[in-house]
């Protein structure tokens, strides 16, 4: 018994150091705020996305919450909208990386604007928006950003197939901001 176990120490302590590893933040840093699901975006458009690029009003609104921060304890939710015309924008467009700012009115009264790039990918039915970047000013300003947006929309497949428009779609989201030591 004692041979089989020396035997399995070293592929295991391999394995095991590399479920450690790929477990591990990519960077050092704290954990400044973070929102999770039921946290929500959406997006409205006018008129309805289709293949064609058309002259489009986008309107989009997030609800931040539940969020904890433990160096602002009294922070715990937040919102962000805009509104915003795009000359040409069709159901294909929300698959493209595109750039971005925006900024949370926390519930404390303060402000968060931050900014950077997102990729979108279809998850079976599901569009999954991610976007990295910086607090650019504010609260946590210098700070790191990762959003994740999840959208189960099967009319967005569709129309990317032509089949359906898509007027609006509504998802969850994570949000975290992250200062580095």
């Amino acid at each position: 018994m004692s041979r089989l176990l020396r035997a399995l120490a070293l592929p295991l302590a391999v394995v095991l150091g590399a479920v450690l590893l790929a477990s591990a933040p990519a960077s050092a840093g704290v954990l400044d705020v973070t929102c999770t699901p039921p946290s929500t975006t959406s997006a409205v458009y006018n008129p309805p996305l289709t293949l064609t690029p058309q002259p489009t009003t986008v309107t989009l609104s997030d609800q931040y919450g539940p969020c904890v921060s433990v160096s602002v304890p009294a922070l715990s939710s937040g919102s962000a909208g805009s509104q915003f015309p795009v000359a040409g924008l069709s159901c294909l467009e929300l698959l493209q990386p595109s750039s971005f700012t925006s900024t949370i009115t926390w519930n404390t009264g303060q402000t968060s604007t931050f900014s950077g790039n997102t990729t979108a990918e279809f998850v079976g039915a599901a569009l999954v928006v991610t976007s990295t970047g910086t607090v650019t000013s504010g609260l946590f300003a210098g700070d790191t950003v990762l959003r994740v947006v999840t959208v189960p929309d099967l009319n967005i497949t569709l129309c990317t197939l032509g089949l359906a428009p898509v007027a609006s779609h509504t998802g969850s989201m994570m949000l975290e901001f992250t200062t580095s030591l």
